[in-house]
């Protein structure tokens, strides 16, 4: 096995990392992606249904870091305008669209079961 793989004893450490990216990012997103968690747990919708919504949301917040480390490395690297850089920002902007383009078509499966 090669030196990659994850020990123990770094595991620690990097759930740190991982939480400080997540303080990091908290400014780019509202509190939405949390109330409607909070929503989708109180809801009487169906057990699969209520897994595929946190999902969603969970993607949704991926993408929103994935966009935030996009945009601030396109900044640092490119601080003018540039056909690339705004390439790259559309990009990233496409992705957390789209994730939160399927997060809203469960949300509307979920709300139309409940009428």
């Amino acid at each position: 096995m090669n030196g990659n793989v994850l020990k123990a004893d770094a595991f620690i450490p990097a759930l740190g990392w991982s939480w400080r990216g997540v303080k990091n990012i908290s400014f780019a997103f509202g509190s939405n992606e949390y109330w409607l968690g909070l929503l989708a747990f109180g809801l009487p919708i169906a057990p699969g249904l209520r897994v595929l919504i946190l999902c969603l949301g969970a993607l949704v917040l991926a993408a929103e870091c994935f966009n935030t480390a996009i945009e601030r490395v396109v900044n640092h690297l490119s601080p003018g305008q540039h056909p690339l850089a705004k390439a790259a920002k559309d990009a990233g902007s496409a992705g957390v669209a789209l994730t939160a383009g399927a997060a809203g078509v469960a949300w509307v499966f979920a709300l139309w079961g409940l009428l």
